[in-house]
């Protein structure tokens, strides 16, 4: 890529100079993903992968410093959620499989001087068996999940307040709207349980979290383990307050350091201070991913705008949003849901709320809750599924 650019490496020497490299992107390491492999054979420790959710899965690899790397930035968001020694924490994500964030969890926990209880996901009745066994003070967990444990305390008319829980890291789902107030997945939980919740936006390639402090206002950089950048579909900084994609250069990582990746998140930078008294900028919630904009009737959308509808509407069990390619080749969306309410009566419901929202409205399938359960967890996934893309320009 240097050779195709006319790069001189030479002359990058500042962050400024940085801005004259290309750009890399997931689609890069897919297709070349050994060649992105810096280190013998001999000197990695462990392959971990991404999930696949956005096409082929990527390998990644760690030597021995990587994983403490790894550790250490999750020590860091731990701080960020005031963790302290004595602390016990229920690890409740997948630990196998590949799956980096467990690992790097379990890691963060031993260096902050706190326990680790490797649950993993699913099973509300366990969980709070063990939440009272051990006294547990904190989670990791996806927020959706909380739901579910929330709605099995209710089953058995027992009260989630009455628990050691107080803090919840909470991974995979955004807890914040655009402007970081808490949206409707949050706002849910909270109303059923008195945890505080902390976001964190991180992805496996990248080896690196920014996780919320108390104060909630979007997740805290650590310049000392990555280069953030938020560029326009020009390859452009934004101007401060804009959304951008989030790009980043990692720092310290030996086996697969990236280099101006661009992860195609689309998000917000805050440059103030925070309350909390860091100073470094901090990351929005996720508004949208560039592969995943869905242009329905003229109208762009982003998954999480359709989220946050539906997360909003009671009447909404379960859902699944799928997109494929209609005769004409233009994107067509459906929303598969679980409802307790009779179709027509959901329809009145449902349909002034999404036309209201999001301008259009997509095609609504009612089906049974085990069909929902299936589709969002298919064979091998180590991820709950709510987006099924299955347009042809991405097959």
């Amino acid at each position: 890529m240097f050779r195709e650019h006319s790069i001189d490496i030479s002359a990058v020497r500042d962050l400024s100079g940085l801005r004259s490299l290309p750009t890399t992107g997931k689609q890069d390491i897919q297709q070349h993903n050994s060649d992105f492999i810096c280190v013998p054979p001999a000197e990695i420790r462990e392959y971990v992968s991404t999930s696949g959710t956005m096409g082929m899965p990527v390998m990644v690899a760690l030597t021995e410093k990587d994983q403490q790397r790894l550790a250490y930035n999750e020590y860091l968001s731990f701080q960020c959620l005031d963790t302290i020694p004595g602390d016990v924490f229920q690890l409740m994500l997948t630990l196998d499989r590949q799956f980096m964030a467990g690992m790097a969890y379990y890691g963060g926990l031993g260096l902050a001087g706190a326990a680790a209880v490797r649950t993993g996901p699913g099973l509300p009745a366990m969980q709070w068996d063990t939440i009272r066994a051990l006294g547990t003070t904190g989670l990791v967990a996806v927020p959706s999940f909380l739901l579910k444990m929330i709605e099995y305390a209710a089953q058995k008319q027992e009260d989630p307040h009455a628990t050691a829980v107080k803090k919840v890291l909470a991974i995979g789902e955004s807890l914040r709207d655009d402007q970081l107030q808490p949206n409707a997945l949050a706002r849910k939980i909270q109303s059923g349980w008195n945890v505080k919740l902390y976001g964190t936006y991180a992805s496996t390639e990248m080896q690196t979290a920014f996780t919320e402090c108390s104060a909630g206002q979007g997740g805290h950089h650590h310049p000392e383990l990555i280069i953030v950048e938020l560029l326009d579909d020009e390859g452009r900084p934004v101007a401060p307050g804009e959304r951008g994609e989030v790009v980043i250069t990692t720092l310290g990582i030996e086996g697969m350091p990236l280099l101006r990746y661009r992860t195609g998140d689309i998000c917000r930078a805050y440059y103030e201070p925070c309350n909390c008294g860091r100073s470094t900028l901090r990351l929005g919630p996720v508004l949208g991913r560039k592969q995943q904009m869905i242009k329905l009737k003229g109208t762009s959308l982003y998954p999480p705008a359709l989220f946050e509808v539906l997360n909003q509407a009671e009447a909404v069990k379960e859902y699944v949003i799928e997109v494929g390619t209609d005769a004409a080749g233009q994107d067509d969306l459906t929303i598969h849901l679980h409802t307790t309410l009779l179709p027509e009566h959901c329809d009145a419901y449902l349909k002034p709320l999404l036309q209201h929202r999001l301008r259009v409205l997509p095609r609504i399938s009612y089906r049974e809750a085990e069909e929902i359960q299936r589709m969002q967890f298919p064979a091998n996934s180590r991820k709950q599924v709510r987006f099924i893309d299955k347009r042809i320009t991405n097959s």
